[in-house]
Order: C-alpha cells, then sequence, then structure tokens
C-alpha cells in the first residue's frame, strides 16, 4: 500500500492535502449522521457571515506531539447548531450523544484510501447561543489520529523479537483469519477487527546460581467496530491466557535442524505470569489488556583460570 500520510521532519505538522482530505471525509461522515442538517457541515464562518438553520462547523484545533504507537494527532472541534424552536439545548443534547456514538474509536478512510481514527476527549465549554445567528450550540473536541505509513503490512510478524512473533501467532490462532494482528504500532493501512500488541516494558532477575528470569509487560489493543464484540474478544484472549499458560515460541532454523537431527523437539515456551483486561480503556490509544510473560534462561558462564596447585602449612607462627 503507498504511503498517503505525509509529515514535514521540522516541527511534524501535517501536510495541508492531508488535512484537507481529513476534514471532507468528516464532513461527509457528518451530513450522513445527522439528516436534519441536510448536508450543511462547514467551516468557521467568515467575518460577517450568518449561520443559518441547524448545521455543524468543522474546524482544526492545536496539534499534539506524536505517540509512538497511534501516529501523529491533531485536535478538531465540532461543534453542532441547531434553532431555540427546534429544541436548542435539548436538541444540541441529542445530536452530539449521535457524534460521539458515530466518530469515538471509529476508523475512517479518506478518498485516496489512508486511514485514520477519530476519539471523543471531552466538551471545550457549556452550551451558549451564537449571538449572530441565535442558534444554541456546544463544542465537541476529537482528536484525529493518522497512524505513520511504515508497516502499512502490519499483520506479518516482526521478526526481531521471538516473544513477539509468539504472541501474535497465537492471537491469531485463537480469533482465526478474519482478525488482524499487528505488532509495536497501528500500520497506515489498519483494518478492523484487529489486536495490536506493543511492549511496555521489560526487567531481569537471579533465579537462583545458574539462571536468570526475564519478565516483559505487554499491552493489547483490541479494536472492533462493535463495543459488544470489542469487550467480547479482550474477555476471550484474557481467559485463554489464563488457562493456556504457556504460549510455544517458534524455533529458530537452526534449533529445528538440530532437533531433526536428535528426533527430538526443542520449543520453547513463554510462561504467562499475569493477565487483565480493562474494557473501559480506550481500545485504540491505550489498549485493554495487559500481560506479563516469563522466561527462564541459563546465565552466561564466566571463564577464569584454572587453579593448579594449593600449599597449606598447618603451623601457626
Amino acid at each position: 500500500m503507498r504511503a498517503v500520510f505525509i509529515f514535514t521532519a521540522e516541527g511534524g505538522e501535517m501536510n495541508v492535502s492531508i488535512s484537507t482530505r481529513i476534514k471532507k471525509t468528516l464532513k461527509q461522515k457528518l451530513a450522513a449522521l445527522i439528516p436534519a442538517w441536510e448536508g450543511r457541515v462547514q467551516d468557521i464562518p467568515a467575518s460577517g457571515e450568518v449561520l443559518s438553520g441547524p448545521c455543524a462547523v468543522v474546524a482544526f484545533a492545536e496539534e499534539v506531539p506524536k505517540s509512538a504507537w497511534a501516529g501523529y494527532r491533531r485536535i478538531i472541534k465540532i461543534s453542532p447548531y441547531a434553532r431555540s424552536e427546534d429544541g436548542g439545548a435539548e436538541l444540541v443534547e441529542v445530536w452530539s450523544a449521535s457524534l460521539i456514538a458515530g466518530l469515538h474509536q471509529v476508523r475512517l478512510e479518506d478518498e485516496e484510501g489512508g486511514a485514520f481514527t477519530c476519539l471523543y476527549l471531552g466538551s471545550t465549554d457549556s452550551d451558549r447561543a451564537d449571538v449572530a445567528s441565535g442558534l444554541i450550540t456546544r463544542s465537541l473536541r476529537f482528536g484525529v489520529y493518522v497512524p505513520e505509513p511504515q508497516g502499512a503490512a502490519g499483520n506479518s510478524p516482526v521478526m526481531d523479537d521471538p516473544w513477539l512473533v509468539a504472541l501474535q501467532l497465537w492471537t491469531a490462532n485463537m480469533l482465526g483469519s478474519n482478525w488482524s494482528v499487528y505488532a509495536n504500532s497501528w500500520p497506515g493501512g489498519y483494518r478492523m477487527p484487529s489486536v495490536l500488541w506493543r511492549l511496555n516494558g521489560n526487567s531481569t532477575a537471579v533465579a537462583g546460581t545458574s539462571a536468570l528470569e526475564v519478565r516483559k509487560q505487554w499491552i493489547g489493543h483490541v479494536l472492533t467496530d462493535d463495543t459488544i464484540l470489542t469487550d467480547q474478544a479482550a474477555s476471550y484472549l484474557v481467559k485463554q491466557l489464563a488457562l493456556q499458560s504457556r504460549i510455544p515460541m517458534t524455533p529458530s532454523d537452526s534449533e529445528e535442524a538440530g532437533a531433526n537431527t536428535m528426533g527430538e523437539s526443542h520449543t520453547r515456551y513463554v510462561t504467562v505470569d499475569e493477565v487483565t483486561a480493562d474494557l473501559q480503556a480506550d481500545a485504540y490509544l491505550n489498549g485493554q489488556i495487559r500481560l506479563t510473560l516469563t522466561q527462564r534462561i541459563r546465565r552466561p558462564v564466566t571463564s577464569a583460570p584454572l587453579m593448579r596447585e594449593i600449599h597449606h602449612n598447618k603451623g601457626i607462627e
């Protein structure tokens, strides 16, 4: 998939054409969500221009530093406007609920196939009357996340960490072929339903005189277009991880060759130490699953010169 998102190296600012496509896509989505606007979704009115009838205004706000796994984020304000005689604040409340339900954690695609995700961040102020038009409005803040284009084929295992490879393959086996399983960060062309696993931390501790215990903490993001399915899938993965307790790791080519020669398997495992799920967590940004995997490895033997002689004198002078 070709890269459709471009960012400047100096300031990280979003390319103007990308911003235009995102705003256009959002306008089309808003018009479909609220038919009562009759397609009246527009930019900030020019000086002296007066809004008329029920409508919505879309405006770009501040940029936020990018997330290593979620991509670049731009804040967008969406302001629905309603006439007092049509219901005023009550109608704005209804429309706001529809906008949140229709946009939060929703994957949208622009006209060139670029994907981005909207996250509801709250309302910036109370309901108010627009001075010029008399319409009742409020501002809703959404974060628009644009995944970075590298790793568009993110469903392929990342081969530099065998633990992550094992976790990806295990997840794909548990959920089936209609799920995408990504590693490290959301790719530019990510699909739903999907799971993203990323490393959150690791540690090593001494376990006896000849072994080390390696611990790695992972975060799992379960993302679908249905809240019930999302919760069910996250809960299912947590249950299966707890029941299975060990995940097989794919042996390297040399290990496989050695196993075939010796007539035995050299498959190694990582052990599930702890796994929990917070179903209220943001699936795209924060992830619902917290998983700790452990493995014991042999401590490297320190080479030292052998002792050749020992002299012992019983007497005390």
